[in-house]
């Protein structure tokens, strides 16, 4: 293969219709024998600007590849990158995201590694400067890489410094304007060289930050527990728990405001997804197994009149356990969330994989009158996949395209011998 290719994909433009007449609309074929490339903590996976949307995969050599269409369009021009990341590591995963001046920026192959960082050379290219440092600053044990835009184009930067059991949150702000980074928390949250928080963020329409987490209190993903809360009303410098009262940062265990509490050892996932409703309140999605049972169920966390609900989905009825570190296999993916507002309330879409239903693409609809309604959005298998999605182009549009690729993950950082598999992109209708 070629160090650098545009590839015009008209020829392989198909329209692959399930049962809900979904679309998919090919890629490449890519890196496959693991999960690396459909992990639910890629923020994002795929990430529209204006009408222009792109997309970032590991090639089958683990080589960079990065990729934009039109939105109205089915051909996607493809660009492999000079870089290339440790694909056997699935924790090693590509984030992207497009500044409010088009610029897109790209971070990949982390699992404590010095940061990986790039930005285009020019706006909406799919050619990439040199790797470069942010802020110089708690740049050398990285994991966990995420980008979020604020409204007025500017982004927000995550990753975790540290390591599994003993880790801190970083967070680096960018300026469209000077196009340069600062950081604006060195250690948001603290895991006091005990614990660490593994979290999930999103913003809402007005700008604020939410961040909920687990704690973990070793490698061991079995010592998950609990589920806090946090948010910052002016681009991460302070921060407040949902009453609206000020925390003395960093936040700590003592300190966190707690959203549920869950012990360990109920098979709870750290790493999942949040949204808000359309009052700015936040929503949690996860799973765990309630103490009187073996079967760990989806869970939707949100705050209703200032007192925090727990939702049990409890569609699941097969029973698994979670322990030991490396990245999972596990029967069931990690959830993605979407809120739209309605003249009836709130409808929440959480988006799922579970191998009880064989292992698609599916969706779980809750109403607000709380009846769920799952349906399924393929009618394949794939594999181990856990989804992401655009999330700038549910905001703008509301319009839901989720990154899809049958992938087969070995328990604890194994590696398959699996052969390239396709990318889609899944325009839900």
């Amino acid at each position: 293969m070629n160090k650098k290719f545009l590839l015009a994909i008209s020829s392989l433009v198909v329209f692959i219709t399930t049962a809900c007449a979904q679309k998919l609309v090919p890629v490449d074929k890519a890196w496959s024998n693991n999960s690396v490339n459909a992990v639910v903590f890629r923020q994002n996976s795929l990430v529209t600007q204006a009408d222009t949307q792109f997309i970032a995969y590991y090639t089958t050599e683990g080589k960079l590849a990065l990729g934009k269409r039109n939105i109205n369009d089915d051909k996607f021009t493809i660009n492999q990158t000079d870089f290339s990341g440790n694909v056997k590591d699935a924790h090693n995963c590509i984030s992207i995201m497009v500044d409010g001046d088009g610029y897109l920026h790209v971070s990949w192959d982390h699992h404590g590694h010095p940061l990986r960082y790039a930005k285009s050379v020019a706006p909406y290219s799919l050619e990439l400067g040199p790797k470069t440092e942010m802020t110089g600053q708690n740049e050398t044990n990285v994991t966990y890489p995420q980008f979020f835009k604020m409204p007025n184009g500017n982004l927000i930067f995550m990753f975790r410094d540290g390591q599994s059991g003993q880790g801190n949150l970083v967070l680096n702000s960018y300026d469209v304007k000077t196009q340069k980074w600062s950081q604006i928390q060195s250690n948001l949250i603290d895991g006091e060289g005990q614990r660490n928080a593994y979290w999930q963020a999103c913003l809402d329409h007005k700008g604020v930050i939410h961040v909920s987490w687990v704690w973990r209190e070793t490698w061991d993903v079995s010592t998950n527990h609990d589920m806090c809360y946090a948010r910052s009303k002016d681009g991460g410098v302070t921060w407040e728990n949902s009453k609206g009262e000020a925390y003395r940062l960093p936040i700590n265990a003592a300190s966190a405001e707690y959203a549920a509490k869950i012990p360990q050892k109920s098979e709870l996932i750290n790493q999942t997804s949040m949204t808000t409703n359309g009052n700015g309140e936040p929503v949690i999605a996860s799973y765990w197994r309630e103490q009187d049972s073996d079967i760990p169920q989806f869970h939707i966390i949100s705050l209703v009149d200032g007192k925090w609900i727990v939702k049990d989905l409890g569609f699941r009825k097969e029973a698994f356990s979670l322990s030991g570190g490396g990245t999972k296999r596990i029967p069931i993916s990690r959830p993605q969330i979407v809120a739209k507002s309605t003249k009836k309330g709130t409808v929440y879409y959480l988006v799922f994989r579970d191998e009880e239903r064989g292992a698609k693409v599916s969706v779980a609809e809750l109403k607000p009158s709380g009846k769920v309604k799952i349906t399924d959005l393929t009618d394949f298998t794939v594999g181990s996949w856990e989804p992401s999605f655009d999330t700038e182009l549910w905001k703008d549009k509301g319009m839901l395209q989720i990154f899809v690729q049958r992938v087969e993950q070995v328990d604890a950082e194994g590696t398959a011998d699996f052969e390239p598999q396709m990318v889609y992109v899944l325009e839900v209708k």
